[in-house]
């Protein structure tokens, strides 16, 4: 579901709902993590809704459903697409976010990304590599040992 919302640009709700499955929203009190009991750092694969068992996680390390809460956050949310050693961004991120950090490692090299939300449009508006800016919106990874950076507004 939330994918499918990054799909139809809606992005408060594809948020939202990320968030309503996040784990840690589940058990970031002593209160809600005596409820829930299982882990805050696994997704579950579902959240019992009878009387005595009511907000209690089930089926935690359960397969898959991790891998497509990460594909629906850093692919679909954050946008970070990785294609044939080329990164671009395609982000469905909240008009009230000013801006986000990600950090990946490519081989031996660190590519720091930071995405400034100025025009709210969800759309690359300019990239910049090492301090230089690239027409194309999209940059080749290389395995330098450096650490590099890039800046993006959307």
């Amino acid at each position: 579901m939330v994918i499918a919302f990054t799909k139809l640009k809606m992005e408060d709700k594809a948020a939202y709902y990320f968030n309503m499955i996040n784990p840690i929203e589940h058990s970031n009190t002593k209160e809600k993590a005596d409820k829930y009991k299982i882990e805050p750092y696994v997704i579950p694969a579902d959240i019992y809704g009878s009387q005595n068992l009511l907000g209690r996680g089930g089926w935690s390390w359960y397969t898959g459903s991790s891998s497509w809460y990460y594909i629906a956050g850093i692919e679909n949310i954050l946008g970070l697409k990785i294609e044939n050693q080329n990164f671009s961004l395609n982000p469905c991120v909240p008009k009230e976010w000013e801006e986000y950090l990600i950090q990946y490692k490519f081989g031996k090299s660190i590519y720091n990304i930071k995405v400034k939300n100025i025009n709210k449009t969800n759309e690359v508006q300019k990239m910049i590599f090492n301090n230089q800016q690239i027409k194309e919106k999209r940059v080749k990874l290389i395995d330098n040992g450096k650490i590099n950076d890039i800046e993006i507004t959307i």
